[in-house]
């Protein structure tokens, strides 16, 4: 008997770091037999790492250089150094200019379209967002953005527009799901808990591909 595990991925669609750790995940994840007694779910949980950011937003290389390093140019650049490595390593083309903005958006229709229709069809809508943010320079939570990710993700066009234009339903839920998070001692992402038969793995940051493929592997050995 398969015993079905959920990894609780809590992320941001603004963190470089989760964008990692959610192609470093899906490596490990494609590392198991086909014949594994887990079958593995990945559901995306909202995180805020800047909830007062504006939705218009503000340019996102002079936001970073300010709020992360101190105005300082030569930390800057070795910061996109070191992300544009780590990246590449993943299939990942970092970009570091247009806008960082709130997020609330995003995760509201993700977390929608999670409930309604299926984990694949979020997952789509997640690679949808980072790509768009991080290696086009996308808007993180502008309607076209959003509407672009539901539809790379096969949302019909109408059912999507609809509710990303509608911006209040489901707000009240992906808030208390952030609420939620905070409560839990989340306090930076990317945060995974793999779900186990006698107990859970957190992992918080991004690690590499042999560290979740531990995890993966221990609830695997646990689940017999």
């Amino acid at each position: 008997m398969v015993y079905e595990s959920t990894i609780q991925f809590t992320l941001d669609t603004i963190c470089p770091w989760t964008y990692l750790a959610k192609r470093r995940l899906a490596k490990a994840i494609s590392q198991l037999p086909p014949d594994a007694p887990v079958k593995f779910t990945v559901k995306y949980m909202p995180y805020q790492l800047y909830p007062g950011a504006s939705q218009e937003g503000e340019d996102k290389y002079e936001w970073y250089k300010k709020s992360k390093y101190n105005d300082s140019q030569d930390r800057m650049e070795k910061y996109m150094a070191l992300m544009s490595l780590y990246g590449e390593a993943e299939g990942i083309s970092y970009k570091f200019g247009g806008t960082v903005a709130n997020t609330l958006q995003a995760h509201r229709v993700l977390q929608h379209f999670q409930e309604t229709t299926d984990s694949a069809t979020a997952d789509k809508i997640v690679d949808s967002l980072y790509k768009q943010y991080f290696e086009e320079e996308k808007h993180p939570s502008a309607p076209e953005t959003l509407l672009r990710a539901t539809s790379e993700a096969g949302v019909p066009e109408g059912e999507a527009k609809a509710f990303i234009e509608d911006h209040d339903e489901g707000l009240a839920d992906v808030k208390l799901l952030i609420r939620e998070q905070a409560g839990n001692g989340i306090d930076a992402v990317p945060y995974i808990v793999f779900e186990g038969k006698r107990r859970d793995i957190s992992l918080e940051g991004c690690r590499e591909v042999g560290e979740y493929v531990k995890a993966l592997q221990s609830v695997i050995k646990e689940s017999k």
